[in-house]
Order: C-alpha cells, then sequence, then structure tokens
C-alpha cells in the first residue's frame, strides 16, 4: 500500500537510446521510438534523451537531431534534453536546435543543460572544447537563456529559430554547484540520483534553501532520477537489470561497446569491488515487480519529496523495457495523465 502521506506527482522517463549487442544503430533507434510511443501511451509527462559521445552502445550523441525525430513520432509527451552538455557547444548554436524543435512542436520541448562533457578527454578535444570550458558554464547558462528570450531585438547577433521561444531550460546535476546555480537563477532543478546519489540530501538542500523566484518560478521545481524497471516477478526484473549493470562495470573499466545481453549470475563478471561501485551507484534503483517496487519507490518519494520523477531502463531487452512501461500504471504513486508540471 502507498503511505497516506505520498502525494502522487508525474512521471517522466530519461532515454539514452541504447544500442543493443548485434543490433545497427537504425535498429537502436527504431527501438527508441518505440520506446517514446509506450511511454505516451502509459502516460508519462515527459520524455528526454541524454548527449553522449564516443560511446557504441548509445545512439543520442546528436541529441537534438534524435529529439527532432521522436516529436514527429509522438502527439503529446513533452519531449527534451536531459541534458544537453552545455561545455560542448556555443550556447547560440544549442538556443538555434532548440528554437526550432520548438517551432516544430510547439510547448513541448524542454531543455536540461549538464556542466559536464559527457565523454573522455579525447573526444572532448576532437568536439574542438577544452576542459577549461567548463568553468564557464553559468554564463553559458545565462547567455543561451538570453538567446531563448524577449531581449535580443537590438543585439547583433539572434537565434533564429530561438529568439522569444522561451524554452523552458533546466539545470542538471549531481553536486550542490548545479542546485545553487539553479536556485540562483530561479530554474527547475534535476538530481542525477540514479547514477550518482552520494550528494543527494546536500543537492536538495542547496537548491531549496536557496532558490529565488524568477519570472520562470515562483517556487522550486525539483525532480529526481532513478533507475526503474518493472516485470511481472522480481527474478525477470533482475535478470534484465544485469545488463544495465554490466553497462556500468564496462564503462569503468574503459571498455567499449554496445548494451550488453543479461546474463543469469554476475559474480563472474565483476569483482567484489566493481559489484560495491556499481551497487553503490546505482543504489537508488526500483527494480523488480509492483508489489515489491510500490512500498520503497514510495518511501523515496517521501523522503525528498521530489516535484517529479524521471526514470531511466537502460537495458538490453526491448520487450521487458516495453513491459515496465505497460506496468506503471499499477503504481499508485504517479499522474500519468500526461499534463505538463513545468512549462
Amino acid at each position: 500500500m502507498t503511505n497516506s502521506n505520498t502525494t502522487t506527482i508525474p512521471l517522466s522517463f530519461l532515454d539514452l537510446a541504447p544500442v543493443p549487442e548485434g543490433h545497427t544503430i537504425a535498429e537502436g533507434i527504431a527501438q527508441t521510438v518505440a520506446t517514446a510511443q509506450q511511454a505516451e501511451k502509459s502516460g508519462l509527462n515527459r520524455y528526454w534523451m541524454a548527449e553522449h559521445h564516443n560511446m557504441a552502445g548509445i545512439a543520442s550523441a546528436a541529441t537534438s537531431v534524435l529529439l527532432s525525430h521522436i516529436g514527429s513520432q509522438t502527439e503529446r509527451i513533452r519531449i527534451g534534453a536531459g541534458g544537453i552538455m552545455l561545455p560542448n557547444h556555443a550556447p547560440l548554436v544549442i538556443a538555434e536546435q532548440f528554437g526550432t524543435l520548438q517551432a516544430l512542436y510547439g510547448d513541448r520541448v524542454d531543455l536540461g543543460l549538464g556542466r559536464a562533457p559527457g565523454t573522455d578527454g579525447a573526444t572532448f578535444q576532437a568536439l574542438r572544447r577544452q576542459m577549461k570550458d567548463a568553468e564557464r558554464f553559468p554564463q553559458d547558462v545565462q547567455e543561451l537563456m538570453y538567446f531563448l528570450g524577449d531581449s535580443t531585438d537590438s543585439s547583433p547577433v539572434q537565434a533564429f529559430p530561438g529568439a522569444k521561444s522561451k524554452v523552458p531550460v533546466w539545470i542538471l546535476g549531481s553536486s550542490t554547484f548545479g542546485a545553487t546555480l539553479a536556485a540562483h537563477l530561479g530554474l527547475p532543478y534535476v538530481f542525477a540520483s540514479h547514477f550518482a546519489p552520494q550528494m543527494i540530501s546536500q543537492a536538495i538542500k542547496a537548491y531549496r534553501d536557496n532558490f529565488k523566484p524568477s519570472v520562470y518560478l515562483d517556487k522550486p521545481y525539483l525532480m529526481l532520477a532513478a533507475n526503474l524497471l518493472l516485470a511481472d516477478d522480481d527474478d525477470t526484473a533482475n535478470y534484465h537489470f544485469t545488463s544495465a549493470q554490466q553497462s556500468f562495470v564496462r564503462l569503468r573499466r574503459g571498455e567499449k561497446g554496445q548494451m550488453p545481453k543479461p546474463v543469469a549470475d554476475m559474480s563472474s563478471i565483476w569483482s567484489p569491488s566493481e559489484k560495491a561501485m556499481v551497487d553503490n551507484a546505482l543504489s537508488v534503483s526500483f527494480i523488480g515487480s509492483v508489489e515489491t517496487v510500490q512500498p520503497k519507490l514510495a518511501e523515496f518519494i517521501e523522503s525528498y519529496q521530489p516535484d517529479e520523477l524521471i526514470v531511466t531502463a537502460n537495458v538490453y531487452d526491448q520487450a521487458a523495457r516495453l513491459r515496465s512501461f505497460e506496468l506503471i500504471s499499477q503504481l499508485n504513486l504517479f499522474t500519468l495523465q500526461g499534463d505538463a508540471a513545468v512549462a
């Protein structure tokens, strides 16, 4: 049963456009489209994609391009970036890209911004960027918001499309830095608890304590990220989640490859120290049947009081991912009507 004090909140989905082992990128993208369509059918609020580069198992490197495709294949669900890694780009370019998305798909578009490069150092150099570019993140966020706003009429540089689009901007983070920035700018904030939960309490406190009302928000709006994979029984869910666990091990080893197939036993794949690392990184994970997940998820929501939850299920098996969406409606924790809470 749900804790009677737990308020229902919107539920959204974060996708990495996984490319399963033995599949082409085109096949991975086709599965991503089907995932977005099922998310919309299930009544989720947002469908976001993350920017990553030089990763064979992730097809969302050209994030705005793929988001446009998703937008054309869906009708209602909000689409957006969770996020664009702003140090990789000039703010004007992102304003133009997301202004174009808004011109195509109206007020369905969100723009989440991250400070990390989302890739390795060699790839960062191939992007013609430098690590010091991340130091300009606060200034770049404000420059991007300027290009998306109403005040550029007399500016020698304007975003066409983009100017006056007012695409909603979110700050993403896993520390107090992003939380404090979002608070000072009066923007909604997303904490990356699905893979870096260590500072969740500190970041939430920093955001809420320092929030300054703005033309964007009159009070804090917090979204938390989590891993969520539902199945008809716990064993099935845990089996499919081994794909995500293997991917995390490979990432930490510096190994490249597509999304691995699930395995019956992880003990031969990871060392004890790697298991501890993965368990810690993925500790905000809700894996199992509806009956198993419901009370744990209710406790998490009650503890941190997010305004919205965004979940991810980065697994090999497409049928398992779609089945998880089908079961979401049985969780009595979420508003699934699809109306945007922040726009």
